[in-house]
């Protein structure tokens, strides 16, 4: 036997090699697979299945990222300003602020970047394989050469596979051929010298099932894989910015350029005044530094990483920085009802056969024996075997359980464990565990020939099955599919032909299961012994089953929670009418539940105008293509639409909305890489829960942008001011440098860690193009930087007054600033809370940033060196009550404008 170690040689074509030799080569079997054992000998061997696709950034790159600011070369500046002077102190001072701006932003950015890093880690892609004759899901991380895979449409290629079983396969393969339509697969090799496009009987990584369903066997992992290869040719390319990102840096920019042209009309008009031109323009250059917001990017990034995590927390992996803006705004949930709505945990609840309808307490408990004989499938239809015969609704009972068990792609080892596949195939191997049908057992009497998966449009599925000498076809899909497809019945144990009175009959039973709330499938079967005939041709009807998959209890609230956030809730299921009514008034739906509309509608809807969607609350029976034109409609009547979805063919309609969010638990990989935000427990809760996450988060962007805005406006004023009145500076340059380093980085911090409004889903959602500071935004934080301004020069004006000399003044004027920035905090709360009790008070982070900078600002008001450096001497009682009225009194002057402009309306 070849060694697997040659799985990585490319002259090995397993393309050309049938897939006996392929297995034979790796040393293994498509029905056992690998054994632990030996699994394990092979990871040590080739490694973990994982391509870097994106580089770690590296430490030294964040450090040089930090000297590229505009803030860092208007520091350099003023430092060869002060070193052309011989300011010895001061350029040293610079210096060491330079360090300290320098090491602050490094540090911020490196717990973002990392803490995004981890994130992305959280979502582990899986697959399904075959260890020791056992399925189940393992991290894709974990595949070794010669793993059997199993693959569904909608699941992406976790590894190089060569194909060993297939049914319908389609693959989309555009990320390694450019080619956007899927093409066929099939297990029969092809030719040696066929190129990469034309490899039928291989599945390559990164490229991603579209239909039907495959089995294959690992031939590269990592690197070794085709798109490994190409990874290592490719350069990265850069970050794209989230729109967030873009604005605060737009803002920056606008700044800047302000700033520069204010800071040197200032200097120019401070020199031809008479003043100092070296004080002039250092002052002029510590004024731009402190009109600049640098510290916007880095704490934006900071929060936005804070908020993603804090959203992983509640089940929402958000992935884009990008979508966390986009939440905040959402006003349409398009929601799917399976999972989201409900708890995705089915079970059989009733069955309705040709004899009769069977209602279950419990999944089939007591319903059959062990011992009860299988009835047996001919040409003609459906028999009772001459064996034990217990009873016609027992016999017809054990057949459309049977049918079910084999036409199914989950798998389940024992009735109490989890399983693996869709929830509702599950369900039904978990009945027929309950009646002694293990599928494993089942599959020994009547082993698969061959699949055809489910696809959209048949709504069915099948499989073949050898029994004798004929072939036995099982198949399950939606009741109108499988009526429509069905010419016989056996309502006695005898043939006879299904009637168009009949089809409706059964059609308006799954009608009445539905109304119930219960997932109908129908069961339909037929046995062949000519050649192979079409599958859903002549087909013997089984009869109906329905499935519970209860409403979450959590629900309701969550629903009742968006109404009251402006957020419209609207159920786009693919289930019946009547069940998703059913549901529908289960979850708080009632008045939508009275306005159900079938997807065949969308178009006319759509034709005559967006406005018709504003009373429709649940879509039903709803095709890909008609989610994709529900997305679009709200898009054109003005909504932000999160839309939910789980499939492949949700893919269009996922990528299409605003936020996409995709089914962590039963979703497929192609559907997890549409969306902007996976939801790892797949409930409709976690996505009120990020939306309110995404406002809290835009809260405290805006928050803080308005604080440093504020602040560092205010020092433009007074600077300003001064030198346009002739008066003396009321701080100094350096002193401005160090302000800054306090104010503009730990109580802004403090504001991006806040938890938010308690009332915050209960406002209306902000225009998405509503900008960062809008006109209401400006001015409050100009009025606010006039009042502090206004402190300042109080306590100018007030100190000589009480006997402070001129150099202990530019200690109280600059003390006074401090602090009236360091209250400023309290004025950043929402309008309409109160003073003592807000999202401002309740944040421990603001108490811990005021004590910290308090301290700092001490620290050299009362130790002599220093303070020789800032121009500051230590401060007397007398000092101290001018400092604190004058910084207080700002604040104090805001909070009565709140307080009365919150009485009016009442009054």
């Amino acid at each position: 036997m070849t060694k697997v170690t040659e799985q990585i040689d490319p002259v090995l074509r397993y393309h050309a090699q049938s897939g006996d030799e392929i297995l034979t080569r790796l040393g293994v079997t498509a029905d056992k697979g690998l054994a632990e054992p030996e699994v394990a000998k092979r990871r040590s061997q080739f490694g973990p299945n994982r391509i870097a696709s994106k580089q770690r950034v590296g430490l030294l790159t964040l450090l040089l990222r930090q000297l590229q600011s505009p803030v860092v070369f208007l520091l350099a500046g003023a430092a060869v300003l002060a070193a052309l002077f011989h300011e010895a102190a001061e350029t040293i001072a610079i210096v060491i602020v330079l360090l300290i701006n320098t090491l602050i932003g490094f540090f911020t950015e490196y717990k973002a970047a990392r803490s995004i890093e981890g994130l992305q880690a959280l979502e582990t892609p899986k697959a399904r394989v075959r260890r020791d004759g056992h399925d189940r899901m393992i991290a894709s991380e974990e595949l070794v050469p010669g793993d059997i895979v199993l693959l569904d449409a909608g699941d992406a290629v976790p590894a190089d596979l060569r194909l060993i079983e297939t049914a319908n396969l389609q693959v989309n393969e555009s990320t390694l051929t450019g080619e956007s339509l899927a093409v066929d697969k099939s297990a029969a090799p092809v030719a040696a010298e066929a190129r990469l496009a034309d490899r039928h009987s291989m599945l390559y990584r990164g490229t991603s099932l579209t239909a039907g369903s495959a089995l294959g066997v690992v031939t590269g992992t990592g690197l070794a894989t085709e798109i490994g290869q190409v990874s290592e040719l490719v350069a990265e390319a850069g970050t794209e910015s989230s729109p967030i990102e873009k604005k605060l840096a737009h803002l920056s920019s606008q700044l800047v350029w302000a700033t520069l042209v204010l800071t040197v009309l200032i200097a120019g008009i401070g020199i031809l005044s008479g003043k100092d031109a070296f004080m002039m323009a250092e002052a002029a250059i510590a004024l731009a530094v402190a009109a600049i917001p640098e510290g916007l990017p880095v704490v934006a990034t900071l929060t936005l990483a804070r908020g993603m995590w804090r959203m992983a927390r509640q089940n929402a992996l958000v992935e884009h920085l990008s979508a966390v803006e986009a939440l905040g705004a959402t006003t349409v949930i398009l929601t799917d009802k399976t999972g989201t709505l409900t708890e995705n945990r089915m079970s059989v609840r009733r069955v309705w056969l040709p004899s009769g309808e069977v209602g279950l307490d419990g999944p089939l408990d007591g319903i059959t024996t062990p011992g009860m004989a299988t009835p047996g499938l001919t040409t003609q239809g459906m028999t009772t075997d001459d064996a034990a015969r217990p009873g016609e609704s027992d016999a017809q009972l054990a057949t459309l359980i049977e049918v079910a068990v084999l036409c199914n792609d989950a798998a389940l080892e024992d009735a109490e464990a989890e399983g693996t596949g869709d929830p509702m195939e599950v369900a039904l191997l978990r009945a027929g565990l309950t009646v002694g049908h293990a599928r494993d057992s089942l599959l020994q009497r009547y082993p698969l020939l061959r699949k055809v998966a489910f696809d959209s449009t048949s709504k069915m599925m099948a499989t073949i099955h050898r029994r004798g000498e004929d072939a036995l076809y099982a198949i399950k899909g939606a009741p109108e599919a499988v009526l429509r497809n069905s010419d016989f019945i056996s309502p006695e144990g005898q043939l006879a032909a299904l009637k168009e009175e009949d089809r409706q009959l059964w059609l308006a039973r799954a009608a009445e299961l539905a109304r119930h709330g219960l997932r109908v499938l129908a069961c339909a079967a037929k046995a062949e012994s000519g050649p192979e005939p079409a599958p859903y041709e002549a087909l013997t009807f089984l009869g109906l089953i329905g499935l519970e998959d209860p409403a979450r209890s959590d629900v309701p609230n969550a629903i009742a929670a968006c109404h009251r956030a402006g957020i419209r809730v609207v159920m786009v299921t693919g289930d019946h009418a009547a069940t998703a009514r059913s549901i529908g008034q289960s979850v708080g739906l009632e008045s939508a539940a009275e306005n159900v509309v079938e997807g065949v509608e969308v178009a006319k809807l759509t034709a005559d105008g967006a406005d018709n969607f504003a009373r429709i609350g649940i879509f039903a029976r709803v095709s890909p293509k008609e989610k994709l034109e529900l997305v679009r409609a709200y898009q054109a009547a003005g909504e932000i639409v999160a839309m939910t979805g789980d499939g492949v063919n949700d893919a269009p309609a996922l990528r299409q909305a605003d936020i996409g969010v995709a089914m962590g638990l039963r979703g497929t990989d192609v559907a997890r890489e549409s969306s902007a935000m996976i939801l790892l427990d797949d409930a409709f809760p976690t996505i009120v829960a990020a939306i309110r996450e995404g406002r809290i988060i835009f809260g405290n962007i805006r928050r803080f942008a308005a604080y440093l805005l504020a602040c560092n406006l205010t020092e433009v004023l007074v600077v300003g001011l001064a030198v346009l009145l002739s008066l003396p500076l009321p701080i100094l340059p350096l002193q401005i440098l160090y302000l800054n380093l306090i104010t503009d980085v730990f109580p802004a911090f403090a504001l991006a860690l806040g938890e938010g409004e308690s009332d915050v889903l209960e406002r209306r959602p902000r225009p998405p193009q509503e900008p960062i500071l809008g006109r209401p935004q400006w001015l409050r934080l100009g009025a606010q930087s006039l009042l502090m301004s206004a402190g300042v020069f109080g306590a100018m004006w007030l100190s000589p007054r009480l006997g402070i000399t001129p150099e202990a003044t530019v200690t109280v004027t600059f003390l006074t600033l401090a602090t009236a920035q360091l209250w400023q905090v309290f004025n950043m709360h929402a309008g309409t809370a109160p003073l003592i009790r807000n999202e401002i008070t309740r944040n421990p982070w603001v108490w811990a940033a005021l004590a910290l900078c308090m301290i700092l600002l001490l620290i050299p008001s009362y130790l002599p060196p220093l303070g020789a450096v800032l121009g500051l001497v230590a401060p007397d009682a007398t000092m101290w009550m001018v400092v604190l009225s004058m910084s207080l009194l700002p604040t104090l002057i805001w909070q009565v404008v709140m307080l009365v402009r919150r009485l009016l309306p009442a009054a």
